[in-house]
């Protein structure tokens, strides 16, 4: 299931006036034909401007796994334990690439991926689902995963994703939803859809995922679960209430929740504070690393990290590749 999906049908009244009635219209002649319409402008992801970390991402190895059929971009960055960025609906690896740079210094490697339908991977329809299996097969590809920063609908991929085999340490989850499918409530009304559709729109979605709409309660999903977790939101999230990220981190044992203001719903992934509190947490409990530059101090950090990132011959060098 999707969040509330951003596109024209959000932005434009006229859009969902005009959408609104071909499907009242469609409903009447075909509640089937008129699922199927609602059901692909539901879980089809908004095509997104290239992001602010793109620079990062040409910095790093890429690869590429196939998920039932559906080629998935990838990218990696460092040796070390890995930590995983997964983004969230409509978004892509590229905005959390803020917490590559921090990560690398305490000795950790990355691996971020576009989730089906965004980004650099195929297109087509997407779901917090498919973004699970996307993440379990990328963690398969690249090997032990020690822990997760992931954002909005991936933080509900990524609770899937530990419900099906993950295996990881530990857990950051910025902005996470309770319950996605609530999204599809939203849209329903907007759309005036009539409650024939909507039920044909989730059996559906449901045998097309192989996964009920229920299984993706975030409350009852984690209730289970034993990796520490630690949940950021921010108190002005426009799109994802700050009180789901409350509920998923009261429903998970132990976890910690950090709140923010001011910093929204994508601002919050690159706030300093947001990515040292995340970092650290994930470092816990981990030896200190020293830096494969050789240096230790502030600047000698920064010049290594500088270096690995962009500078592309050292980059082959580290990994064992001659330069060119």
């Amino acid at each position: 299931m999707s969040p509330r999906p951003r596109r024209p049908a959000d932005q434009n009244s006229t859009t969902v006036q005009i959408l609104a009635w071909g499907l009242r219209v469609l409903g009447r002649l075909s509640p089937g034909l008129a699922a199927a319409v609602t059901e692909r402008v539901f879980f089809t992801p908004p095509r997104r401007r290239r992001s602010r970390g793109s620079a990062t991402l040409r910095a790093a190895r890429p690869f590429e796994v196939r998920v039932e059929g559906r080629r998935i971009a990838g990218w990696r960055w460092g040796r070390g334990p890995t930590v995983a960025l997964l983004h969230g609906w409509g978004g892509q690896a590229g905005q959390l690439t803020s917490f590559v740079p921090l990560l690398l210094s305490r000795g950790f490697s990355v691996m971020a991926l576009d989730a089906p339908g965004h980004g650099r991977s195929s297109r087509g329809l997407s779901s917090a689902p498919e973004f699970a299996r996307a993440l379990r097969a990328a963690a398969d590809a690249v090997g032990q995963i020690h822990g997760v920063v992931a954002h909005s609908l991936g933080g509900a991929a990524t609770a899937l994703a530990i419900r099906d085999g993950l295996a990881v340490e530990r857990v950051v989850l910025v902005a996470p939803p309770a319950h996605p499918p609530d999204w599809f409530d939203v849209l329903a009304r907007r759309l005036d859809l009539t409650s024939a559709v909507v039920e044909r729109v989730r059996q559906r979605s449901e045998r097309r995922l192989r996964l009920r709409w229920d299984e993706l309660r975030l409350t009852t999903l984690v209730s289970g679960f034993r990796q520490p977790l630690l949940v950021i939101h921010d108190r002005h999230d426009a799109e994802v209430p700050l009180a789901d990220g409350a509920a998923v981190a009261a429903a998970w044992p132990g976890a910690r929740l950090f709140e923010t203001s001011g910093l929204g719903h994508n601002r919050v992934l690159r706030d300093p504070e947001v990515v040292a509190k995340a970092v650290d947490f994930l470092a816990e409990e981990v030896p200190p690393a020293t830096c494969e530059c050789g240096g230790h101090a502030a600047g000698e950090w920064a010049a290594c990290l500088e270096q690995h990132l962009f500078d592309r011959d050292a980059r082959r060098s580290a990994w064992g590749v001659s330069p060119a």
